[in-house]
């Protein structure tokens, strides 16, 4: 019996062990606990950056609440406009002294980090972003405030695994983790957390990812429900599809959100655009887009802040046709504004504003022409919403999940699908990538064309040459000798066209500038090519672990 046992002991023991090896040299353990602090950190940084708004918030219309309209209603007009105007002036103020020539940190910067392991995001700069945000949407500017939740809480996560030994991949995964706990906190949507983490920051669903992700996630729910209650984000009425006949609208409904997104985010990169090419100091900006969006506030002070309360009034048949139709283009030119004037703020939350209104609108004339076939147009809100934020976004798993848990209802889960689907793949068609991306785009930095695209802009030549050992044989490079030489900072990219253009199998590196440029290095064809195709290999294993 004993001889048995050992024997079985034995063979489990062969089989298991190597996993368990696999599991420690990977760095799980290590990783698991630290998405535990990553999950308290996101977390409180979503509950802080929350209670900050609030703050800021009463000290201008001495109200906390996201339902301020009616407070606003019984103010003087001119608080309408005071409160954008003096939010900018702050903000300029800030940028004056803290952040000068540097944009308020989102998404898109979180995802730059990702691709350079964590070195983009600094905690300082995260800190003054978030002061910005928060004076910004405390103060009414017309933006959300998820993006700046996600870049303060992967700062902080950063901050974290410095002290740690990590390798590149477990960095990622760390940034991950803040992330899914800036979002679960923030939206109380932990699942969509885990998805928007896995699908627009990291760019795979590996394996080695799930847990550390679910558990900083799970983690910042549970703080944010205990703090702010458990309750969805959004309260609507019951509702249902009245009839499958209804499957032909929802496909025209995709293709009015894509419309709908498309002229959103052609208008956040034209008044960018603008922006960039007016000739007035950075700092001025946010007090002049102030003042803009205070105007178009005194005809629709729904546009005003993060805006879940005009949402809302969508999503529960509170609001007529024409009202809806005309806060679409409202809100698209204050959220436009809000952010080329350098006011801090994301796009989440103005995307599923535009959806909601543009879903009711849509389900209002529908069941003008189809009254017995059309469901409530508090339905397509939330069909609206998930799709228009989905096509901006370029999101579409993780805001169909983060549309159920926001607003507690799944029967609709068809239709949602649907118009998500064909509203991405038009907005994708037209724009060719998401707002993300684009601004990534506008850096260089071009994801979507394959990390092999992104490998030979990113590694420098300083990361793979071999240091210059004097030797009296062969003396130190001339640059005067007309023979072809690179620099330290060159990219891969200039190195292996050099190397395609000069017939060469070793080339020297060259440091400094003008007469004090000195030999420091040598390059080799074979060396050059290895670093690309092992940046390559660690990328392929990365995403299938």
């Amino acid at each position: 019996m004993a001889k048995n046992a050992r024997l079985i002991y034995r063979v489990v023991q062969k089989w298991v062990h190597p996993h368990i090896a696999s599991f420690q040299a990977t760095q799980q353990p290590k990783l698991w606990l630290l998405a535990i602090a990553a999950g308290v950190t996101g977390g409180a940084v979503a509950i802080l950056f929350r209670s900050a708004i609030g703050a800021v918030q009463y000290l201008w219309i001495q109200t906390a609440s996201e339902l301020y309209l009616e407070r606003l209603a019984a103010l003087p007009w001119y608080y309408v406009i005071a409160g954008p105007v003096i939010g900018g002036v702050i903000v300029g103020i800030i940028m004056y002294f803290w952040r000068r020539d540097a944009r308020p940190g989102g998404v898109a910067d979180v995802i730059e980090a990702r691709t350079h392991a964590g070195k983009k995001l600094s905690l300082r700069n995260s800190i003054v972003a978030s002061a910005i945000s928060a004076i910004s949407l405390g103060f009414g500017a017309s933006a959300g405030r998820e993006g700046p939740v996600v870049y303060f809480a992967a700062s902080v996560s950063k901050s974290l695994f410095r002290f740690f030994e990590l390798p590149p991949s477990s960095r990622r995964i760390m940034l991950g983790c803040g992330v899914a706990a800036a979002i679960s906190a923030s939206f109380n949507a932990p699942i969509a957390g885990v998805l928007f983490a896995h699908e627009v920051i990291l760019g795979h669903f590996a394996m080695s990812a799930f847990v550390p992700i679910v558990i900083a996630s799970v983690i910042a729910s549970t703080m944010s429900r205990a703090w702010f209650g458990d309750n969805p984000a959004f309260l609507v009425p019951d509702f249902q599809i009245t009839s499958y006949w209804e499957i032909p609208a929802f496909a025209l409904l995709g293709l009015t959100c894509a419309a709908v997104a498309i002229a959103f985010q052609t208008s956040l990169i034209g008044t960018d655009w603008v922006a960039r090419h007016f000739r007035v100091r950075d700092y001025f900006r946010p007090a002049i887009g102030g003042f803009l969006v205070g105007i178009i506030a005194l005809g629709f002070p729904q546009v005003l802040g993060v805006g879940y309360e005009a949402t809302n009034a969508a999503l529960t048949n509170q609001m007529g046709l024409w009202t809806m139709l005309t806060l679409i283009i409202a809100k698209t030119a204050a959220t436009a504004i809000t952010l080329a004037s350098r006011f801090g703020g994301g796009i989440f939350s103005p995307a599923l504003y535009l959806g909601a209104m543009t879903g009711g609108a849509f389900g209002l004339m529908a069941a003008s022409v189809f009254p017995e076939l059309a469901s409530s147009e508090a339905l397509y809100s939330i069909i609206g919403m998930g799709a228009v934020a989905a096509a901006v976004l370029g999101a579409p798993i993780s805001t169909t999940v983060m549309i159920f848990e926001l607003t507690g209802g799944f029967a609709f889960s068809i239709a949602l699908l649907f118009a998500v689907s064909i509203a991405t793949g038009l907005t994708q068609a037209v724009m060719g990538r998401s707002f993300f991306y684009w601004q990534l785009y506008t850096r260089g930095i071009m994801l979507e064309e394959g990390p092999h695209a992104h490998f030979v802009k990113y590694y420098r030549v300083r990361d793979f040459m071999s240091p210059y050992v004097k030797n009296e044989d062969e003396p130190p490079f001339d640059i005067l000798s007309g023979k072809p030489w690179l620099k330290t900072g060159d990219t891969l990219e200039t190195a292996l066209r050099a190397f395609d253009a000069a017939d060469e199998s070793r080339l020297p590196v060259m440091d400094g500038s003008g007469k004090r440029m000195k030999q420091v290095g040598w390059v080799t064809h074979v060396k050059a090519l290895a670093s690309f195709n092992k940046a390559l290999v660690e990328q392929s294993r990365e995403e299938h672990l």
